[in-house]
C-alpha cells in the first residue's frame, strides 16, 4: 500500500492537469491565480470548484456532464487526486484540473470574481465543538470563498452529517446569506431542481446510501 501511494505521488507530480501549493504560507500564490481561464482552460467558461474532492469522481463527473463549464478539484492528498486526474487525462478532458493543497490556502489559488460555483462534498464534519472553525462551511472558510466567488455564485453542500447540515443552516441564518434550497433527505425529496444534484454520486455518497443513511443538501449564496 505504501509503495502504491509513493508511485501515485510520483505520477501526480508529472500530470499537467495537477497543480501543487506547498503547505507553507511563504510559498506565495499559485502562478495560475487570476489566469485560469486564459492560461489553462483557454476559454471564458465559468469555473466550478469541488473542495475535498478525494478521488475526483465528482469533479470528473460534473465535467463530463457540463462541458461548457470548467472544473477544479481540490484535495490535500495527492494519492487520491491521482485517480481523477488520470481519468481526465485518459479521456482528454480539457475542462478539468486539480490542485493539491489545504483548503486553508485556497485564496492563494484564485482572485476576486474568478469562481462561479463551489461544491463541498462529504467533508470531515469536525464533530468536536472545539473544531467547529475547521468545518468547511464555517464563517472563517465562507469568508475566504467570498473573496473569489462571483456575486451571484453559489455554494453547494452534500453531507451525511446531520450536525454539519444543521450547523451550516445556522451559519446561513446568522449571516443572512440567501438560502436557495435545502433538504434533510435529498433522495426522498423530488423536485426538478434537485434531480441534477442526484445525477452524480461520490464514493462516500454511494457508501452512505447503501447503509440507508440520508444525504443532506444545501444550496446558498454568500
Amino acid at each position: 500500500m505504501a509503495k502504491r501511494k509513493l508511485e501515485r505521488f510520483a505520477a501526480v507530480a508529472t500530470f499537467d492537469n495537477v497543480f501543487h501549493v506547498p503547505f507553507d504560507p511563504a510559498f506565495g500564490d499559485i502562478d495560475k491565480r487570476g489566469k485560469w481561464n486564459n492560461d489553462y482552460f483557454n476559454n471564458e467558461n465559468p469555473i466550478v470548484l469541488e473542495l475535498g474532492c478525494g478521488k475526483g469522481e465528482y469533479t470528473v463527473g460534473l465535467a463530463q456532464r457540463y462541458p461548457d463549464k470548467n472544473f477544479i478539484g481540490i484535495d490535500i492528498k495527492g494519492n487520491r487526486i491521482w485517480r481523477g486526474a488520470k481519468t481526465a487525462l485518459e479521456n482528454k478532458m480539457s475542462n478539468v484540473a486539480f490542485i493539491r493543497t489545504r483548503i486553508d490556502f485556497i485564496e492563494r489559488c484564485f482572485v476576486e470574481n474568478e469562481v462561479s460555483e463551489i461544491w463541498v462534498t462529504f467533508p470531515d464534519p469536525q464533530p468536536a465543538k472545539s473544531l467547529a472553525k475547521k468545518r468547511l462551511t464555517s464563517p472563517i472558510f465562507l469568508k475566504r470563498y467570498k473573496n473569489f466567488l462571483k456575486k451571484d455564485g453559489v455554494v453547494h453542500l452534500k453531507t451525511d452529517s446531520k450536525l454539519l447540515y444543521e450547523f451550516t443552516l445556522e451559519v446561513i441564518q446568522e449571516n443572512k446569506f440567501p438560502l436557495i434550497e435545502h433538504t434533510a433527505d435529498l433522495y426522498s425529496t423530488n423536485t426538478i431542481a434537485l434531480e441534477e444534484t442526484k445525477a452524480i454520486k461520490t464514493y462516500y455518497e454511494n457508501k452512505f446510501l447503501n447503509q440507508g443513511m440520508p444525504i443532506h443538501y444545501i444550496r446558498f449564496s454568500i
